[in-house]
């Protein structure tokens, strides 16, 4: 079995019907995982990068989104920039959603690039970059 890029997470309680849906998706992200940059690559272990077909209902009421918006990811947890002396360890979780991403962008090459920059996206959340910064970075 091949060895995974650092930070990347099978999807939890995943079963075989599901697991065989998602293995090309899985391959994918494996792939646009290896070709993150630093500083964003440097991090990717504190981040566990899950994938999910879609948002739930309380993923999209978390993050303000309403029933119908189509999110590539999402970030949860604590930015490194609010990290304290006194901080406990919380999972870090960026979650790709497979379905959005795949009705978007059909062809595997766009699709692999745009999951490396929503991963990209969704790390400088948790490095407590902003959107404008990320734009000046040369981001999305």
């Amino acid at each position: 079995m091949p060895k995974r890029p650092r930070g990347y997470r099978p999807p939890p309680g995943s079963r075989r019907p599901t697991r065989a849906r998602h293995e090309p998706f899985e391959r994918l992200v494996e792939r646009a995982l290896a070709r993150i940059p630093p500083p964003f690559a440097d991090v990717l272990d504190e981040v566990a990068v899950v994938i999910a077909d879609e948002p739930t209902a309380e993923e999209l009421l978390e993050n303000d989104l309403q029933p119908g918006d189509a999110p590539y990811g999402l970030y949860d947890g604590v930015p490194r920039t609010e990290w304290g002396a006194d901080w406990a360890t919380v999972p870090n979780r960026i979650t790709l959603y497979r379905l959005p991403l795949e009705e978007d962008f059909p062809d595997p090459l766009d699709l692999e690039d745009e999951v490396r920059e929503t991963v990209i996206h969704e790390l400088a959340h948790h490095l407590g970059i902003d959107d404008e910064r990320l734009q000046e970075l040369g981001h999305e």
